[in-house]
């Protein structure tokens, strides 16, 4: 990578912790490729404003979910441009194939691209080799890369293992991604074991929040206490009653550590989808 990418990476990367220099929320919305719609009668430009101003540092869209969006949201927000996807439906849901490119992502505005990889699924090769290529054009331009790797397949008994979590953890940090997010393991032990083994930082994956969105954010505060370099949550923030309380919520855990011994508080329970 050549000085000018380098300056480039980190001037992104400058931008996507919006709120501190040490801990990053990010909220995911491109579920509605693999589950369906997110949002009721297509309003997620108004669910783009209610995470906007409430401690959310970036949101990964897909490409064209951005032409619904005011662009003027992402002066509070970074954008994540997420190039694979799946749908639930096809005859293997933890297949992935990239639907977009690094320099795409840049022509629609984006502060970095994110690749989804299932390690231990009947696909793994191309998935690693598609995180590979996009890692590639990454440094080639200077664009942070998220990657999100989940131990997902028919061998998989349990995907929140901590030596399973942290070999997926490894595969993106050796293949060139600068956060990765994932599913981590229950214990907090377990958490501080992937943490401490990853060199770049690890984010914590949300997950579904019923039926206990109470333990989701106990399992958050606890991966936050033991290293973890912030969350990403999108069904428990965009499922929420109120999306805009939920993810000051969450912000809370990431932005405020000391706020996270305080979260055994009640979470109100989310609603059905927006």
């Amino acid at each position: 990578m050549t000085v000018n990418n380098v300056v480039g990476c980190r001037i992104r990367l400058q931008r996507l912790y919006r709120h501190d220099s040490s801990s990053l929320f990010v909220v995911p919305l491109d579920h509605s490729v693999t589950d369906g719609p997110i949002t009721r009668n297509g309003q997620l430009n108004r669910l783009i404003g209610q995470l906007a101003g409430n401690g959310v540092d970036a949101v990964v869209m897909h490409k064209g979910a951005l032409r619904h969006v005011e662009v003027g949201w992402f002066r509070s927000l970074s954008l994540i441009v997420h190039l694979s996807a799946s749908t639930r439906r096809a005859p293997d849901p933890d297949a992935k194939y990239l639907v977009s490119s690094v320099e795409e992502a840049l022509r629609l505005g984006a502060d970095a691209v994110s690749v989804h990889v299932n390690v231990g699924s009947t696909t793994e090769g191309q998935q690693i080799a598609d995180l590979a290529t996009v890692a590639e054009a990454c440094d080639r331009w200077g664009v942070p890369l998220l990657a999100m790797l989940y131990p997902r397949g028919p061998q998989i008994a349990d995907g929140r293992a901590p030596e399973l979590v942290a070999h997926a953890a490894a595969i993106a940090a050796d293949l060139g991604a600068d956060l990765v997010k994932s599913a981590l393991p229950a214990s907090a032990a377990g958490i501080a074991a992937v943490t401490a083994s990853c060199p770049v930082p690890v984010l914590a994956a949300g997950g579904a929040p019923s039926p206990g969105a109470n333990d989701v954010m106990r399992h958050l505060a606890d991966a936050m206490r033991a290293g973890a370099g912030g969350i990403a949550a999108g069904r428990l923030v965009f499922t929420a009653a109120d999306p805009a309380v939920a993810a000051r919520r969450v912000a809370a855990l990431v932005h405020d550590r000391t706020a996270a011994s305080g979260a055994s508080a009640t979470y109100s329970a989310p609603g059905g989808a927006r």
